[in-house]
């Protein structure tokens, strides 16, 4: 028996069913890999960032996500090169979906015409999406943004429902503004951690500071508002 259309399990109906000990035989995702591209590039080097931002709320099977996947990685390294751009994946399928297998052979009607609103055994894997959630996001140099967005314009066949392409204010995949990411690093306020950072602040004791983490006069933020020395 074939995979059903994707069509079938789009809209949200009743609670999450993730995998669990109760719920068992789920087949794997057909997405595997979530980061692609210089996913190891330190944080400095890529400031630009694009998301693809879903404005339905449905079900996400793992097929479009893995589609959508490769034909996003495709474009960028066809246009911009494989060491220009980190791709992230930023939801992940837990939500098991479910179908009532039948006979479908000649005659199967006379043998079994099923029970409505059956459970069912499991079947595939989906991400619950809500709107305004991000579903990829590309950070890159400012010079390829252009190629970012069209690589995202052709994942977002992959997808049923509507999308939008958006490009961030942050400095990559931080949650920094990049004024803010710009003034802090001359502080001396962030310390690179990975594909992000952190922001220094003063707590903890004077005994525990160094030339890496230093003290400073005031806070980095205060009630949420970033504070800077300039």
């Amino acid at each position: 028996m074939g995979r059903r259309p994707a069509r079938c399990y789009r809209q949200i109906k009743g609670k999450p069913y993730p995998k669990s000990r109760y719920c068992r035989g789920v087949p794997d995702a057909k997405i595997r890999i979530y980061d692609v591209g210089m996913k190891r590039a330190p944080v400095d080097q890529f400031p630009h960032v694009v998301h693809l931002i879903s404005w339905e709320k449905e079900n996400v099977s793992s097929e479009a996500l893995e589609a959508a996947r490769v034909a996003c990685n495709k474009y960028m390294t066809n246009n911009a090169g494989k060491d220009a751009f980190h791709l992230r994946i930023r939801v992940h399928p837990f939500h098991v979906l479910r179908i009532n297998k039948m006979l479908s052979c000649a005659g199967a009607d006379r043998l079994q015409t099923g029970m409505r609103g059956a459970f069912g055994k499991p079947l595939g894997l989906a991400a619950r999406v809500n709107i305004g959630q991000v579903l990829l996001s590309v950070r890159c140099k400012d010079q390829h943004s252009v190629v970012a967005q069209e690589a995202l314009r052709r994942a977002k066949f992959k997808f049923p429902g509507r999308q939008k392409i958006v490009c961030g204010t942050t400095w990559g995949f931080t949650p920094h503004k990049r004024e803010d990411y710009i003034k802090w690093r001359r502080e001396g306020r962030l310390i690179p951690d990975g594909v992000t950072c952190k922001l220094l602040n003063n707590h903890g004791p004077l005994s525990q500071r160094n030339e890496r983490t230093p003290a400073f006069e005031q806070a980095g933020r205060i009630c949420k508002i970033p504070v800077h020395a300039e």
